[in-house]
């Protein structure tokens, strides 16, 4: 199944949850999964819905075990037994410019101050952001290369100026403290050999919304949904424009 998921270029995280859901099926069953049969399968989501599981985790595990029986023992037949469930859907946190412009200016190194910015000006992921390298970034034609995105997809995102002059002035100090190469990553972890952690871009976040007095839950995360809010608020409703928009209203006020 591990080798499937590879073929495939699930994200390692997806690949995790993944192989833990088939887990939880076949502790619950109590013999390899290969061996189920369609009640059983049945019988399994209805005891996992009684045991309390929202319905995130149990289409999750829909999710894993459809992969499972589809790609790697071929019984899709089985299939037909999984459902998946509708469950309300919350909106997610947004902040506003000021709050945005507040948690920057509170981040507590030059480092983390571009990080968040790189995950607002260009609408990151966390894992996106961990992940770039130093010849991602595009000056001359303003944007940023983002390899193996969420599916796995590549694209291009946008690079506003003022987040180029702040990207410039963190290569200087990274140089400064041997931590940054030009075939390196942008934001080194312990070790310049190694990307920072993604879960290290979360802490960061939620430490900087805690030093701006944010009572929101805020990640990085949040600041995607803040960025894709602020660019339907300047009247652009389609991402793809984005990679041509490097002065948009209001990022002046964030430099």
């Amino acid at each position: 199944m591990a080798e499937d998921m590879d073929l495939r270029r699930l994200s390692r995280a997806t690949q995790r949850n993944y192989l833990r859901d088939v887990a939880r099926f076949a502790m619950w069953l109590g013999r390899p999964p290969d061996t189920a049969s369609g009640e059983e399968l049945r019988q399994f989501q209805l005891d996992q819905r009684e045991a309390g599981l929202g319905g995130p985790t149990l289409n999750s595990i829909v999710s894993a075990l459809r992969f499972f029986y589809t790609h790697t023992i071929d019984r899709p037949d089985l299939t037909r037994k999984l459902y998946r469930v509708k469950h309300p859907r919350s909106l997610p946190t947004v902040l506003s410019r000021e709050e945005v412009t507040r948690m920057l200016g509170a981040t507590t190194s030059l480092k983390h101050q571009a990080i968040l910015s790189v995950a607002y000006g260009a609408g990151l992921r966390a894992s996106e952001v961990a992940k770039l390298r130093v010849s991602d970034v595009d000056g001359e034609r303003i944007l940023l290369r983002v390899e193996c995105g969420k599916g796995g997809g590549h694209r291009n995102a946008m690079l506003p100026k003022y987040l180029l002059t702040l990207l410039r002035a963190w290569w200087k100090e990274g140089r400064d403290q041997s931590v940054m190469h030009r075939d390196g990553w942008l934001f080194p972890g312990q070790h310049y050999l190694k990307p920072i952690c993604y879960r290290q871009v979360h802490r960061i976040a939620a430490e900087a919304a805690r030093a701006a007095g944010i009572t929101k839950r805020v990640g990085p995360h949040t600041l995607r949904h803040s960025f894709a809010t602020h660019l339907l608020e300047d009247g652009i409703d389609t991402m793809p424009k984005q990679i041509y928009l490097a002065d948009l209203p209001g990022n002046a006020a964030h430099a």
